[in-house]
């Protein structure tokens, strides 16, 4: 049968689940013997039961009041007695810490008669009994009854004036008490409940009922907490801070959650209920104070803080409270930290004796050295926000504003910083997107091309500013409010929030960025993500290979610890002057002048080929042949067609209007593209397979893989492979020949593909909006959003990929390849390559290498060692 409830005595820390993290960890206090106010724990199971079937257990009353009894005769007093009142707090405490989220009820039990047992019992102080009382009508009210809660706090401004809370009298806060009755009369058309259990019964309820409220829900989404938790309830006997002078309630970190910092960090208020700390109604004075006021205190709680992080060997979080020179614990749990300090700790606590160096790297997070890398803005007063859009690649780009990529080279030329305005970006754009500081967009999503390409350039990047009307010809966007930029004005975007500013805000850059840059690590944040890169390295079994398609990148790639390049893409050495060659082959009419055009782009395709070479330097180089639509290198139909209508066109531009005509498609992403594209053109993958073995023939060491995109059949793969195989031979260079994963067919034919194919790798891109049916370039923007709202997505599947769906995919595909060609090499190239939970799906999947962008790469480092880490600790367990 369930066990509904539980005595912090009979609870530990390990009971999460069930006790939640407030339960649990009081209930360890107790074990430690540490002063704790008694009390029990509803458990979440409980929630759960209620939230589904809306009641309670049939069960749980009677346990509640089993504990509720054995908790008044431990402590001699009754709930609400009139006499001699205890008086109980109602406080939420789901598994995962969520700060404010839930609902609390404190001095559950009083009435209009134990109101006077509680002045008798503190001496004769009915300025206490009765403040307790307004606190509990007021809370409850606001929390358990849904009374709006300006209501309360216009009436005690009203009697407060210019004053204090603490400067009310006792006369005045009984007035004060019967006017909050009042409200709650005039609000539900009931009394204020006198009866003590059903206060807290109804406290109960709303805990549970706190769960689904929009701001615990909002919150649980950020922070990818699992919405079928449920929270516990913890129920425990008062203890007051607001007795007087000698008595106050404070909250108290044992290192500083900021900068990892040892030393006494906290806040403490004298007079006050814990709440009153949170809410600010007036200023708390630093946990230092503590020591002149109250030695005696202060002193016991430094070594309860001591005992806590020994114990838990981490940063602890604590809330406590002091009535009449006794202290009390309210609560410890494992600090939350910046991600600054969590590297610090980490290694402090390696120092210290308390954890290990596997422990240490398990303790931070790939997105939290995320976070490290990128430049932030620097805090200060006076920033105008005028717009927001997605947070599409994060960090804080200052600079003018200019509308098109030959102004942003042309100032970057000059020393300038720029931030590169568009509607949207295309692949026209990146030597503008290079020279700028950031990229900001009315359009697009997070896998936009903006966004996509922003990343891998480490570049801060907005995407999908809606409120902001781009006019590119007029060099200018409008804000909400009239606010109108011009070219050459500076602006300010922040890429981890997706805010933009007008004006400069000042940016401070990262000092672990220089470090995988090269520097030598000269401070103790970058000294403990040295310690910890190093021996995540050591311990992981994934690859980590960069997509990278320039030299450039390749460099910056080596330099950030890749070992190798997973994805080259071809199609960018088709742009800029080289756009001239493409038209060209597009317009041949004939196989010698098809011939022609592809003669005059192979040099160009091999000289791009050694740069990347030489900057891998005898690391393997996975290059993906030319995989979008060629009419995307084309000019646009559209002002083609207006060029042509106008009278102002070439002959040239005639008969490229024609080609435009012939091959555009409706749906160019399921057309004639990838394997399709060299198929059907004669020639083109014949010329960059020559272009790649000419290359790796000049650059000694280099490790060309070749990879054809978007194979669907094992006879698109053989068709292709014969002619690269016999190329290669001729050429005396030994490559491996694959493919790219990308359509579910593939993925369900592995077997097959994986006779003809000496590597796999996975295009988690093109596979995800096709598993779900979703043009990533569109529906981000449209209805996303919604979907998170609604929960059918906990986060994007183009951001974290989606298990249960893509991901069996991918894990069929392995095990079936590896069936088939047992040494069969397997990666992932897609933007899921880089991210945190994804890289892990990858190692427990068995996937040789993951490949991201440079930006990424030292994320995926670490992840992969803790994920290895993880299965180590697995295994002990």
């Amino acid at each position: 049968m369930a066990k509904y409830v539980y005595d912090f005595t009979e609870g530990n820390r390990n009971l999460k689940d069930l006790l939640g993290g407030k339960g649990a960890n009081l209930a360890e206090m107790t074990n430690l013997g540490l002063p704790v106010p008694p009390g029990f724990t509803i458990t979440s199971e409980a929630c759960r039961h209620y939230l589904a079937e809306g009641a309670t257990p049939d069960a749980l009353e009677q346990e509640v009041a089993e504990h509720l009894g054995a908790l008044e005769e431990r402590m001699g007093r009754r709930l609400g007695q009139a006499d001699d009142p205890l008086l109980v707090s109602v406080r939420s405490g789901a598994k995962f810490s969520m700060p404010g989220m839930m609902e609390t009820v404190l001095n559950i039990g009083l009435n209009d008669e134990s109101v006077h047992g509680l002045a008798k019992q503190s001496g004769g102080n009915d300025r206490f009994a009765w403040d307790s009382y307004r606190r509990l009508i007021q809370m409850f009210g606001k929390t358990v009854l849904g009374i709006d809660g300006e209501l309360f706090e216009h009436a005690l401004e009203t009697v407060k004036g210019d004053r204090q809370d603490t400067d009310l009298g006792a006369g005045e806060l009984q007035t004060l008490v019967e006017t909050f009755k009042g409200i709650v009369r005039e609000q539900t058309g009931k009394d204020f409940p006198a009866d003590p259990r059903e206060q807290m019964r109804l406290a109960v309820m709303a805990v549970f009922d706190s769960w689904n409220a929009p701001r615990a829900i909002l919150y649980r989404r950020q922070e990818r907490i699992p919405a079928d938790l449920g929270t516990a309830v913890n129920i425990v006997a008062m203890v007051f801070g607001n007795c007087g002078n000698d008595s106050g309630t404070g909250v108290a970190f044992t290192r500083d959650p900021g900068t990892g910092r040892q030393g006494v960090y906290g806040d403490y208020l004298q007079n006050a209920q814990g709440e009153d700390v949170v809410a600010g109604i007036r200023n708390t004075i630093p946990l230092q104070e503590l020591e002149r006021l109250d030695k005696r205190s202060y002193d016991e709680l430094m070594t309860i803080m001591e005992t806590l992080e020994n114990h838990y060997r981490d940063l602890c979080d604590i809330e406590f409270t002091i009535e009449r020179g006794k202290l009390w614990m309210l609560q410890t749990r494992v600090g939350k930290r910046t991600a600054a300090a969590a590297f610090c700790i980490a290694v402090q606590l390696v120092d210290q004796g308390l954890i290990s160096m596997d422990e240490a790297v398990t303790r931070v997070t790939g997105d939290q050295l995320a976070m490290l890398m990128f430049p932030r803005f620097n805090g200060g007063a006076g920033k105008r926000r005028i717009a927001k859009g997605m947070n599409a690649s994060p960090g804080a780009a200052v600079g003018k504003a200019v509308f098109s990529s030959e102004r942003a080279v042309e100032l970057a030329g000059q020393g300038e910083n720029v931030i590169l305005v568009r509607r949207e970006t295309n692949p026209d754009d990146l030597v503008g997107m290079i020279a700028a500081q950031g990229v900001l967009t009315s359009r697009g999503g997070k896998t936009s091309h903006a966004a996509v390409v922003a990343r891998g350039m480490g570049k801060t990047c907005v995407c999908g500013a809606e409120e902001l009307e781009v006019s590119v010809s007029e060099r200018r966007f409008t804000a909400p409010g009239g606010v109108v930029v011009t070219e050459g004005e500076v602006i300010s975007i922040d890429g981890t929030s997706g805010v933009v500013y007008l004006g400069e805000v000042p940016v401070v850059d990262s000092s672990v960025v220089e470090y995988f840059e090269g520097a030598e690590p000269d401070e103790d944040l970058v000294k403990a993500v040295d310690r910890i890169m190093r021996h995540a390295d050591a311990a992981r079994r994934l690859g980590v290979r960069a997509n990278a398609d320039t030299p450039e990148d390749a460099a910056r790639a080596r330099r950030f610890g890749a070992e190798g390049i997973g994805l080259c893409r071809t199609e960018h050495m088709f742009l800029g002057e080289r756009r001239q060659l493409v038209e060209d082959l597009v317009l041949a009419t004939g196989a010698e002048e098809r011939q022609a055009a592809l003669d005059a782009l192979e040099p160009h395709q091999k000289e791009d080929f050694v740069g990347i070479f030489q900057a891998m330097d005898g690391r393997p180089v996975t290059v993906r042949l030319i995989d979008p639509p060629l009419h995307e290198f084309l000019p646009d139909l559209v002002d083609l067609s207006v060029k042509v209508a106008t009278g102002a066109a070439t002959d040239k531009d005639r008969a490229l209007l024609a080609a435009v005509r012939r091959l555009h498609e409706q749906n160019p992403m399921l057309g004639l593209r990838g394997v399709r594209l060299g198929l059907v053109i004669p020639g083109l993958f014949a010329m960059q397979v020559r272009a790649i073995a000419q290359a790796a023939r000049e650059v000694p060491g280099a490790r060309p893989e070749i990879m054809i995109p978007l194979v669907a059949a094992v006879q698109e793969l053989e068709a292709v492979r014969e002619e690269a195989v016999a190329i290669l031979a001729e050429a005396g260079v030994d490559a491996l020949v694959g493919t790219m994963i990308e359509t579910p067919r593939a993925a369900l034919t592995a077997g097959q593909i994986a006779e003809a194919a000496e590597f796999f790798s996975f295009g988690t891109n093109d596979l995800t909006q096709m598993v779900w049916g979703f043009s990533r370039d569109d529906v981000e923007a449209s209805f996303f959003s919604r979907y998170l709202e609604l929960g059918i997505f906990g986060v994007s599947p183009f951001e974290t990929l989606d298990r249960d769906g893509v991901g069996r995919l991918v894990a069929l595909a392995v095990a079936d390849g590896r069936r088939s060609r047992p040494d069969l090499k397997i990666g992932i190239c897609g933007e899921h390559g880089g991210d945190p939970d994804s890289v892990h799906f990858c190692h427990d999947t068995g996937l040789d290498y993951v490949s991201c962008s440079p930006f990424r790469i030292p994320v995926a480092r670490l992840e992969a060692g803790r994920a290895a880490l993880s299965d180590s600790d697995s295994d002990t367990r």
